[in-house]
């Protein structure tokens, strides 16, 4: 069978493990030529190719359900569910999806680019079968680090007191984070424990003890203690602590060992209850050169399939934003002992991965655990310590309560520093950090500010660590900077909530904030061409706002814009609109940025224009808003 044919993956069942084999062998082949070409999540879908092709041998998914925990596991599962003919628009606008979406495929029965949470949709999922009186098989597949998300163990400790509730839970452990032994031995006993003639002989032993003269039921207490310890002997250290919270454990099993796995997933099936299969898969398994670098190859840029190194640019780029910053925060920490980096398991993304090859005893991976950074970082705070949390602003999301509660009421001085704010590109709806500005501006005691460029950046991070009356945040943009000249020395904190004037002019006030300020800029160029001279203001903080340096000029020029690459609910222009009505400023606002919806993968670029965030359709926006335009003269 050919796996361009398959568009149902039942069209699977039955097939020999020998053919299962030559259908994985072209999912790989699939997944690599298309992220060499374009990009994406390569590690994780190349090493779940034959857990996919096992578990969907036991399942019947026009009813069973299946959740994948954060859906760059899931590509060898699009190749099946009869996406293979479009694969090659992976990431790209109006093509397939990086992740999981519902309304894309009928058997993408959860959509999610955030970890850990998986296993509570499955439960929910379980639960209302079972209170619909229904009955089909849920089934949720975790790893690639999941597991370290407190989400995922509060469904497991709820699943775990459900004993009647059928939940399948697969660990895919790519030893990325849990690491338990693997080998016959386990395996062995694994098999035994599960086996027809073991539980025979387990549940056989209760009645022969009762049948005993003078024994009766006074031992059953001593039986069961006996039957704990034989499941006890027969459990691998890490399956004893699933077991003791309520779940049958089965593994590890060879996670590429196609005929292993399906026998054990059909066994899991047959228990009442929720069950944990441990799966040991090697990450990027297939292709040699992703297998060596597990961490560099979980995601990949367009690459030559044969070298695996990177297609170069045809131009040389300035440094990206989470480059500048990891450099500025090592230098500035070999200074300060006090200054700490923490992550939430992005050390490469977020740029950190060089602060702890740096300076280790500066640096903490708390693992996916969003919420538990922040109080991590409040606790730090209040012994002296100087953390600089650094987190995507999409993840940040996560920790919001920890903000409020943890930090802000105590005002303690934690650096919030969130990366890949604003339009992301290829990862989506779930990726965009478009909200961080409205959820954090509501907050008392939080500074927010963003840079211009990547020098703007540098000195921000000083104006983080040394500001202590409260908490602080700066967002800044995935990407490249605009090759600003970076400081070597004497960096100078900015003054908290003062603006810069870029640009004079008496006809429009233009309030540019982050990685907006450019773009604000070059509509002015646009508006000057038009015969419209506009004031352009850098404003750095959206809280608190250059009051002093914006009220005057809203008064004096009368029609007020701003940009930002944000939502615009509750985010800088709202701010802005604020205080111009508290103040009883007569002036008309103008707010632009993103409106009410959701930004859909595509690169940034084409978001920017589908959003009308390009300069030249700002600018046209501003003269029908405004209807400024003036005649241009006679050259």
């Amino acid at each position: 069978m050919r796996l361009s044919d398959v568009t149902h993956p039942n069209q699977l069942h039955g097939l020999s493990i020998r053919q299962l084999e030559d259908i994985a062998r072209q999912i790989r082949e699939k997944h690599l030529e298309t992220v060499a070409a374009s990009g994406g999540h390569l590690g994780p879908g190349l090493g779940v190719v034959e857990l996919t092709l096992a578990l969907y041998q036991t399942l019947d998914l026009d009813h069973d359900k299946v959740v994948w925990d954060v859906g760059h596991q899931a590509y060898p599962h699009k190749l099946i569910t009869g996406r293979f003919h479009d694969f090659h628009t992976l990431r790209q606008k109006d093509g397939v999806a990086g992740y999981l979406k519902r309304s894309e495929n009928k058997f993408d029965h959860f959509g999610a680019g955030h970890a850990s949470t998986s296993i509570s949709a499955a439960l929910g999922m379980a639960l209302a079968r079972d209170m619909a009186g229904e009955n089909y098989k849920v089934a949720a597949i975790i790893g690639d680090g999941a597991l370290t998300g407190g989400m995922a163990l509060e469904a497991i400790n709820h699943a775990g007191h459900l004993p009647h509730t059928n939940l399948l839970v697969v660990l895919n452990d790519n030893e990325m984070s849990i690491s338990p032994n693997v080998g016959a031995i386990p395996r062995y006993l694994n098999k035994m424990r599960i086996s027809p003639p073991v539980q025979f002989l387990t549940d056989n032993l209760e009645e022969q003890f009762k049948h005993l003269p003078f024994l009766g039921e006074s031992l059953s207490p001593e039986l069961e203690r006996v039957k704990e310890g034989m499941k006890r002997l027969a459990v691998p250290k890490v399956g004893a602590v699933f077991e003791e919270l309520g779940f049958l454990y089965m593994g590890p099993v060879d996670g590429h060992n196609l005929q292993e796995l399906i026998t054990t997933f059909k066994e899991a099936h047959k228990h009442t209850g929720p069950v944990l299969v441990h799966v040991s898969t090697t990450k990027g398994k297939g292709y040699a050169i992703a297998e060596k670098d597990q961490v560099g190859y979980h995601a990949q840029s367009p690459f030559n399939l044969a070298t695996g190194k990177g297609i170069p640019s045809t131009k040389p780029k300035p440094p990206s934003y989470s480059k500048v910053f990891a450099e500025t925060l090592i230098t500035l920490a070999e200074n300060d002992p006090k200054i700490v980096g923490i992550t939430a398991a992005m050390a490469t993304g977020t740029g950190l991965d060089k602060l702890q090859q740096a300076l280790p005893k500066q640096y903490i991976d708390v693992g996916i655990a969003e919420q538990h950074a922040v109080t991590l970082a409040a606790g730090l705070a209040c012994e002296g310590a100087r953390p600089v949390v650094a987190i995507y602003s999409t993840f940040l999301q996560r920790g919001f309560d920890q903000i409020v509660h943890d930090v802000c009421i105590q005002k303690l001085p934690v650096f919030f520093c969130l990366d890949r704010a604003g339009i992301v590109g290829a990862d989506g709806p779930t990726h965009q950090g478009m909200y961080d500005i409205a959820y954090l501006r509501c907050i008392p005691n939080l500074v927010l500010m963003a840079p211009k460029d990547e020098a703007e950046l540098q000195r921000m991070l000083v104006t983080g660590i040394n500001y202590t009356d409260g908490a602080i945040a700066m967002r800044y943009p995935r990407g490249n900077g605009y090759g600003a000249p970076l400081m070597e020395e004497g960096w100078e904190p900015l003054p908290i909530g003062k603006a810069e004037v870029l640009r004079q002019g008496d006809d429009v006030l233009l309030l540019g904030y982050g990685s907006m300020v450019y773009p604000a800029m070059q509509t002015a160029e646009i508006l000057s061409e038009h015969g419209i001279e506009a004031t352009v203001v850098n404003a750095r903080f959206a809280k608190p706002l250059d009051e002093e340096l914006i009220l005057p000029l809203a008064k004096q020029i009368g029609k007020v814009v701003t940009f930002e690459e944000g939502c615009l609910m509750g985010g800088f222009g709202s701010a802005v609109a604020e205080s111009i009505l508290d103040a009883q400023v007569p002036a008309s606002v103008l707010r632009i940025g993103v409106p009410d919806i959701l930004v859909d993968h595509a690169s940034p670029d084409q978001s920017k224009a589908a959003l009308g965030l390009t300069p030249p359709q700002m600018a046209e926006r501003i003269l029908s808003t405004f209807k400024v335009e003036k005649p241009m003269l006679a050259v």
